[in-house]
């Protein structure tokens, strides 16, 4: 029977954990004492037998084993073996009882899915959740002895009412070599699709979930099973038990008190007891015993599942849930807070302490003064955090730098510094519009001298804003497009006349200095073609029509 203290502790008092030393049933004293009394009579005898049955010689060979014993005793690594034991032991334990199976949501579902309150729909409700106690008994019946106790053969269960004889038969004809515990799950799919489909089922969304209730208890019947199967490796348990019986077959020479008139380190004082290698071997021990304990929660002590009482617990809630508390409703009524629009439950004299408010958040209880809670004005932007973030490529709402075209932008570089050999007032005349000749070839020649790294608008692109206002580039001036350095030009085109806006139907050619002076420079002459889109003739009206697009819509 599980061993039940959780109302013992439920305040922590003063002595609330020293008044559960005291109980027996379940406690650690009930496991260790048998090993504790051998441990006890080894120790005492082997003192025994140092003080009074040797000689001095044997004396002498017997401390020094002892001194050897004590020295290395601490090699075993007891506390890091037993600590992952006991932990594994642990989990696998509390995984075993959430496997357990529990009919309570299945019965639900049977209840209130299952339609019919003549005699055909009471049997259909009480023949599925006993197929549903069937199953969990037979699989309770593998793995605990206790229950097999109870139930040895298949017969015992016909005899308990968990299985007809028809039923008996039908699981005996199918004469299998394995475990048939799934045979009921079987059942209860097949008879649940058979209630759908005789109308008893009303929509298949709640066969589904009938199913899928039936398939989740299925699920830990077959965890239930494999944990029964697969066991902690041997190796594991076998290393840990020859770590602590060997650590305590050592303390049985290693911890006897010596011969104080000797002068051994550490043997300055003759006790009769030993009382820290007894508290040793109590924690110890008593861990190992614990794990003993939890490896099988199946079995018959004190502490183990109490796997009778749940088959007859989940017997009779089952069949009254599905079968008396069938569309068994209390009538409606309005309650007391009918009309009240926060109500308040009642404590009584011993639970008026625990009313406590309602909780609103920490920072509910910061007071600030009457002048720290004004509105400060905003304040204009810090000019040095203004140029890092210009540097980090992020701008605010408020600002976005002004816009210009690409030409400029190739031209000069973030800072509007210019190369060396730059004019000084080159800046003005590509600002004022100025188209000097003198101006244009230093700017070349400064451009080619430049490094290609150097050179403005090698590093940089165009900022992409972060705000979400579009984009405006501001409108060019209407200067002739010009294309320069087009190679396989003659020289003989010059007698062309200039372009004008009004006629756009020639060609414009460099003049002779210019043409000169980029001779000189190493470069092609450069021609301007430019094309006067107005005589081009008009596109029909059905030219690149698709056919399909004017077909009339069908109705």
């Amino acid at each position: 029977m599980t061993i039940t203290y959780t109302n013992q502790v439920a305040n922590a008092r003063l002595g609330s954990f020293w008044r559960l030393l005291l109980c027996w049933r379940g406690s650690i004293y009930k496991l260790l004492y048998g090993e504790f009394l051998i441990f006890l009579i080894c120790y005492y005898s082997i003192r025994f037998i140092y003080r009074l049955a040797l000689t001095e010689e044997q004396q002498l060979l017997f401390e020094k084993l002892a001194l050897h014993c004590d020295s290395y005793i601490q090699l075993i690594p007891i506390s890091f073996v037993l600590g992952f034991y006991v932990t594994l032991v642990v989990t696998r334990w509390w995984n075993q009882y959430e496997n357990v199976p529990w009919l309570d949501r299945l019965m639900s579902q049977v209840s209130g899915f299952v339609e019919g309150k003549d005699e055909q729909g009471r049997l259909l409700r009480r023949t599925l959740i006993r197929y549903a106690n069937l199953g969990s008994a037979l699989i309770l019946r593998s793995v605990s002895t206790a229950v097999y106790k109870r139930f040895p053969s298949l017969q015992h269960l016909v005899h308990a009412g968990f299985m007809t004889h028809a039923e008996y038969k039908q699981l005996e004809k199918l004469s299998l070599s394995h475990n048939m515990f799934w045979v009921p799950w079987v059942w209860f799919a097949n008879l649940s699709m058979k209630a759908w489909l005789g109308g008893r089922i009303r929509d298949p969304i709640l066969l589904q979930s009938l199913l899928n209730e039936m398939s989740s208890l299925r699920t830990q019947c077959g965890h239930l099973y494999a944990y029964d199967w697969i066991s902690v490796p041997l190796v594991y348990t076998q290393v840990v038990t020859v770590a602590v019986y060997s650590f305590f077959l050592a303390c049985l020479v290693g911890r006897q008190f010596l011969n104080p008139a000797k002068a051994y380190p550490g043997h300055e004082m003759d006790l009769i007891v030993p009382l820290y290698t007894f508290l040793q071997f109590f924690f110890y021990m008593g861990w190992l015993k614990v794990a003993e304990q939890l490896i099988n929660p199946f079995g018959e002590d004190d502490d183990d599942f109490e796997t009778n009482w749940i088959i007859d617990r989940n017997l009779q809630v089952s069949l009254l849930s599905v079968d008396e508390m069938h569309q068994d409703l209390p009538p409606m009524e309005r309650d007391m807070y009918w009309n009240e629009r926060e109500p308040h439950p009642p404590y009584t004299a011993a639970s008026a302490q625990s009313h406590q408010p309602s909780f609103l958040g920490s920072t509910f209880n910061i007071s600030l003064q009457k002048e720290q809670m004004e509105f400060q004005p905003n304040q204009k932007e810090d000019t040095h955090n203004d140029i890092i973030g210009r540097l980090i490529g992020l701008q605010s709402h408020d600002h976005c730098p002004p816009r210009t075209d690409s030409k400029s932008k190739l031209l000069r570089s973030r800072k509007e510094s210019y190369p060396e050999g730059w004019p000084t007032n080159a800046k003005q005349h590509l600002r004022g519009g100025e188209d000097s000749k003198t101006c244009r070839l230093k700017g070349v020649d400064a451009f080619k001298a430049t490094s290609l790294y150097e050179r403005p608008g090698y590093h940089s692109a165009p900022q992409t804003p972060l705000s979400h206002t579009p984009i405006v580039f501001p409108p060019e001036p209407s200067v002739p497009l010009r294309l320069h350095g087009i190679p396989g030009t003659d020289s003989e085109d010059q007698s062309l006349n200039p372009v004008t806006l009004e006629a756009k139907e020639s060609f414009e050619l460099l003049s002779e200095d210019e043409e000169t002076l980029m001779e000189h420079r190493g470069h092609m002459r450069r021609k301007t073609v430019e094309f006067n889109l107005n005589h081009m003739p008009e596109i029909p009206k059905n030219y690149l029509r698709d056919p399909f697009l004017e077909q009339p819509p069908r109705n």
